[in-house]
């Protein structure tokens, strides 16, 4: 790779262009098919397809994705010391991208069952989650780069994530909603699998290669070199408090929204009998949030960042209990599970909106009290820690299938009494209350635009939140 001078800044400008903003966002699609749809079918193929045990299915998923809590803050570290021509991030949204691409359709294509696959599935799952830190770590390290040059900042990242999540939001519709379809269209079994992996693989390399010539234009900025160790990285972390507990209060959602994403196909082809209806609850899911992202970014103009994101958590919380509600006589009807899923998504679209435009504040404020700008640390510390909730999700969900009594190998429909009411238990009510209960991590946050501003104004602000800071 040939290094060269990244440019020390740029112009300001009032806002990012639009193809800035069109092209970064498109990088969503590769973040939606990979946070999605292992989540969605690696349980279900291991348990129902491959016949392993659901707790022992549930430890594989964790695995593979446990590995980037190490991995991503060294990617981090990488791209944070990587000079060239195309930016210090640009590069690895390329060739993580595609490898991710390439190791995902490699995913659901083993031609082995049982213990054999299990083995197959972790490998490759492996390689899987390697590749992808290496392009979601510098991708999200963008976002505080890209900006910094906009006339109002604080509010460009907001502008800049709604965007990034309505992407987001359709590449959760194009791959949650159309893979379970794809599979059953060409046969289920390892066969709809193999064909639903290279699908996806396709939509991920679009992604990746739409992010990478989309973001030609933007501003790269001046990155500077990160520290040596994760240790030193993890005491940088600690000293940002509202970095801290806004990552805290994240991670454990990701965990809430990682079981309700591994119910869905237990829930549709158990309780509700027919394994059609996944796509549909994903549908619900997506549909409604891309409608109400603009009130998200209205609304977060109005009331704050941090109150938007409570909204959002809460309105997750409330759809969660009300799909449980549904299920109170031991069946429900198909509508009210489809409504209450469709407030579901539109409360985790709000939570994700403003969690991400928060991140790249937490960024600039550290840049602001330090002088150094490295957001590949906190961002390969977010990564790693959203990547780890989002694993523990099947795995917490294939606990509970274990402790009631699911039979891996057999229909859905012929389950135990116990084995249903803990598919229930674990789409809905667990992931609403892990939602709430990591909202009091939130009480201290206190990164409002007049204190960004006055962190960048100078040795004063910078003192004041140094102090804050401290943990």
């Amino acid at each position: 790779m040939t290094v060269t001078p990244v440019p020390t800044g740029s112009p300001v400008s009032a806002r990012l262009g639009r193809g800035t903003r069109v092209g970064y966002s498109a990088g969503s699609l590769v973040n939606g098919a990979f946070g999605t749809v292992p989540g969605l079918l690696l349980l279900p193929y291991l348990t129902d397809t491959l016949a392993v045990a659901a707790g022992l299915a549930g430890l594989l998923v964790l695995l593979p994705k446990a590995w980037d809590v190490v991995l991503n803050p060294i990617a981090g570290r990488i791209s944070d010391r990587t000079t060239t021509r195309w930016g210090a991030r640009r590069p690895y949204l390329l060739v993580g991208g595609l490898a991710t691409a390439v190791t995902f359709a490699a995913l659901f294509a083993g031609p082995f069952s049982g213990a054999a696959g299990a083995v197959y599935v972790t490998v490759a799952f492996l390689a899987t989650a390697t590749a992808f830190a290496f392009f979601q770590v510098p991708y999200v390290a963008m976002p505080a780069e890209i900006t910094a040059g906009t006339a109002d900042p604080y509010a460009e990242r907001t502008r800049l994530m709604t965007w990034r999540i309505a992407v987001l939001a359709l590449a959760i519709l194009a791959s949650g909603g159309v893979a379970p379809a794809i599979r059953d269209a060409a046969g289920g079994g390892p066969a709809g699998y193999r064909v639903a992996g290279l699908a996806v693989a396709g939509l991920i390399a679009v992604g990746a290669l739409a992010a990478f010539w989309g973001t030609r234009r933007a501003p790269v900025g001046a990155v500077s070199e990160s520290e040596p160790s994760l240790r030193r990285q993890l005491a940088v972390a600690r000293a940002n408090r509202p970095f801290a507990l806004l990552l805290a209060c994240f991670v454990v959602q990701a965990v809430g929204i990682g079981v309700m994403l591994a119910g869905t196909d237990y829930v549709a082809a158990g309780p509700l009998e027919d394994s059609a209806v996944t796509s549909l609850l994903f549908v619900c899911f997506v549909g409604p949030a891309l409608v109400v992202m603009p009130a998200w970014g209205v609304i977060g103009n109005r009331i704050g960042k941090r109150a938007g994101y409570v909204a959002g958590s809460v309105l997750f919380a409330l759809g969660g209990l009300m799909i449980g509600i549904s299920f109170a006589g031991g069946s429900a009807p198909l509508l009210p599970v489809l409504l209450s899923t469709a407030v579901v998504g539109c409360g985790y679209a709000g939570q994700q909106v403003f969690g991400l435009a928060m991140l790249p504040d937490t960024i600039a404020a550290d840049e602001a009290v330090t002088g150094r700008r490295q957001a590949g640390v906190f961002t390969g510390l977010w990564t790693g820690g959203e990547t780890l909730g989002l694993a523990l999700g099947p795995g917490v969900f294939g606990l509970v299938l274990q402790l009631g009594g699911y039979r891996s190998g057999i229909s859905a429909v012929d389950q135990p009494g116990s084995a249903r009411t803990a598919i229930v238990l674990g789409f809905s009510v667990l992931p609403a209350v892990i939602m709430l209960i990591a909202l009091p991590l939130l009480r201290r946050y206190d990164l409002t635009p007049a204190r960004l501003a006055a962190l960048t104004a100078g040795p004063a602000g910078a003192a004041e939140t140094s102090t804050s800071g401290e943990s």
